[in-house]
C-alpha cells in the first residue's frame, strides 16, 4: 500500500491513497482524514486503507492525477524524528573529514541523534540558505515510520512496529557541526529542516526488497543534473532498522508517528558514488591532498530517487532546489 499526503491549507493535511504506479490516488476514508489518525488507529485504518488501495487498483476508483507540488511529506509533522547512522563507510569517512575518529563502539552501538520533528519538507520544498558558510550539504536516506513502541523492545519483535518505509533528504550545515560536537551536548543548529519521498508505503509494497529490516534498493543522488550516487542501501547497513528500533527502546518507548532514519546511505565500493557531499570531499582529500567540490550554493538541485531491482521507484522522487531566504515557494 502507498500512501501521501495532500496539502489541503491545514496542518496536517489530508491523506491519500496512491496507486501503485504512482500517477493517480484517491481521498482516504473520512475516518481517516490525515496519516497521523491512521497511525493511531493503525489495526482499523489499515484494513480499511488497503481496501481502498485495491479498488484503485482494479479501477473500481477513479483516481485524481497526482501533482507532486501539491503534496507534502508524508508525515508533516511528526512526534518525533530519530535518525541513526547505520552505514559505517559513511561514519568514517566524514568523521576523518573533520579530522575525528570513530567511537570504539562503532560496530557494536548504533549512533543516534534526534533531531526537529515540527518543520518537516515535502518532496518539491526548497531549500532555504541562509548564510552559504554554514556549509550545506545533502544526506540520501532512508526511514520508516514507527507504530507504538513499547519499552524493551528487542530487534527480534521490532518488525512488527514498523508501519511505512520512505525516503529523506536529512540536510547538514557541515561547518556548524564541529562547534556544535565539541559541546559534547549534540547536533542542533547543524540539522536544518528534514524533506521527505510523495510516498510512504507498507514494508510488504517493497516486495523481496524488504527483507531483515533493510531495504534493498538502490538510493540514487543527482546533483545539479550528474548522478553522484548510486548506492546499495540493503547490504552495508550495519544496523537493520530492527536493531535500531531496540536502541532507541532501551530505556523509553515511542508513538505511533515516529519516524526513524537510517542515515546517510553509503558503500565502501567508490563506484557507487556518494549521498552527500561531506564523503566526496573526504575522497577527494585522500586521493589530492585537498578538497576540490563546494557545498551547496543557491541554484543548485539535489533529486533523491531508490530503485529495486525491477527498475520501480516505490517512493516516488525528491527533488529540491536551495534558494535565497524568503524566496521559497
Amino acid at each position: 500500500m502507498k500512501l501521501a499526503t495532500l496539502r489541503d491549507g491545514s496542518r496536517d493535511g489530508r491523506l491519500l491513497v496512491v496507486r501503485k504506479d504512482g500517477v493517480a490516488a484517491t481521498i482516504a476514508p473520512d475516518a481517516w482524514p490525515t496519516l497521523q489518525s491512521a497511525l493511531d488507529h493503525w489495526d482499523d485504518a489499515e484494513h480499511a486503507l488497503r481496501a481502498v488501495a485495491a479498488e484503485l487498483e482494479s479501477g473500481a476508483i477513479d483516481g485524481a492525477p497526482i501533482d507532486p507540488h501539491r503534496l507534502g511529506p508524508p508525515l508533516p509533522r511528526a512526534y518525533e524524528w530519530v535518525d541513526g547512522s547505520a552505514f559505517l563507510n559513511h561514519v568514517i569517512l566524514v568523521r576523518k573529514a573533520r579530522g575525528a575518529v570513530p567511537p570504539p563502539t562503532l560496530e557494536t552501538d548504533p549512533l543516534i541523534y534526534q533531531g526537529g520533528s515540527s518543520d518537516l519538507l515535502g518532496p518539491r520544498d526548497a531549500i532555504e540558505l541562509h548564510d552559504p558558510a554554514w556549509g550545506l550539504d545533502y544526506e540520501s536516506e532512508v526511514c520508516v515510520v514507527l507504530g507504538d513502541v513499547p519499552i524493551g523492545t528487542k530487534a527480534a519483535d521490532a518488525g512488527n512496529y514498523v508501519r511505512l518505509v520512505m525516503l529523506a533528504n536529512d540536510c547538514t550545515l557541515r561547518n556548524l557541526v564541529p562547534d556544535e560536537l565539541a559541546k559534547s551536548f549534540g547536533f542542533f543548529q547543524s540539522k536544518p529542516a528534514t524533506a521527505f519521498s510523495p510516498f510512504a508505503v507498507t514494508p510488504d509494497e517493497l516486495g523481496d526488497a524488504w527483507r531483515d529490516g533493510r531495504a534493498y534498493v538502490r538510493v540514487r543522488s543527482t546533483y545539479n543534473g550528474t548522478v553522484i550516487g548510486d548506492c546499495d542501501a540493503g547490504p552495508e547497513m550495519h544496523f537493520s532498522f530492527h536493531e535500531l528500533i531496540q536502541h532507541i527502546a532501551k530505556t523509553r518507548r515511542f508513538c505511533a508517528g515516529t519516524i526513524l532514519g537510517s542515515g546517510t546511505v553509503s558503500n565502501a565500493e567508490r563506484a557507487r558514488g556518494v549521498s552527500c557531499l561531506a564523503e566526496r570531499r573526504m575522497i577527494e582529500i585522500i586521493e589530492n591532498g585537498k578538497p576540490t567540490t563546494p557545498f551547496m550554493a543557491v541554484g543548485d538541485r539535489i533529486e533523491i530517487e531508490a530503485f529495486d531491482a525491477a527498475g520501480v521507484s516505490p517512493f516516488g522522487r525528491i527533488d529540491q532546489r536551495v534558494v535565497t531566504p524568503g524566496s521559497a515557494s
